[in-house]
């Protein structure tokens, strides 16, 4: 890490205490949320700080280490979208430790990364539940956008999406829900395939 990305993420760092949210740290914690730092900062408040550094890789890949929930996500709204690679989202993938985490680097990065349809469809179908959300959120993300999956492609989503709605996480039953409901937006047949596969879920879904 060179002396000027030390310097700024010793800065913010610092000025997560001028945000901080005790009560919002607190109620994360009881939901299972857990970090070895939480500041409670907002995810509005880290939006603007963000938007205040720009984008910056160095920078992004040092928050990222930091076992603090605000740097992970000031990560995911600073790592420009070009800098991403399979590697790289493959080693963040098995450091994501929360729902919310999975959902807002799907929401705040992935959607716009040239490569996120076969991410999605790779990670569906991992036994990680965190990177599964991840998914099947980005699914979601990608079908509102006008993303159509090739026909087999389609199949194998249709097949771990049946499977995931038996999944005990309740957090990914609602990315795989979500992701069922976009993609019956984009037309009559495929909201007929849906309909399919919920009839089949009959009494679970």
């Amino acid at each position: 890490m060179d002396e000027i990305t030390h310097e700024r993420l010793k800065e913010i760092k610092r000025s997560f205490r001028l945000y901080m949210s005790g009560p919002t740290a607190q109620s994360m914690g009881q939901k299972g949320i857990s970090y070895k730092i939480n500041w409670g900062v907002s995810l509005p408040d880290l939006k603007k700080m963000a938007a205040e550094y720009g984008k910056d890789d160095s920078l992004a890949l040092a928050l990222w280490q930091e076992n603090i929930r605000e740097c992970k996500i000031l990560a995911s709204l600073m790592m420009p979208v070009e800098s991403l690679t399979d590697e790289l989202m493959e080693t963040w993938g098995e450091q994501i430790n929360s729902q919310e985490m999975a959902e807002l680097l799907a929401f705040n990065l992935l959607q716009y990364w040239t490569n996120a349809p076969q991410l999605a469809c790779r990670w569906m179908k991992s036994g990680n539940e965190m990177q599964q959300i991840v998914a099947y959120q980005l699914l979601a993300r990608l079908f509102a956008n006008g993303l159509k999956l090739e026909e087999m492609e389609l199949q194998d989503y249709l097949v771990h999406a049946t499977g995931a709605l038996k999944c005990k996480h309740l957090g990914v039953r609602h990315a795989v829900t979500n992701s069922l409901y976009r993609m019956m937006d984009l037309g009559e047949a495929y909201r007929e395939k849906v309909d399919t596969v919920l009839q089949g879920l009959d009494g679970i879904f």
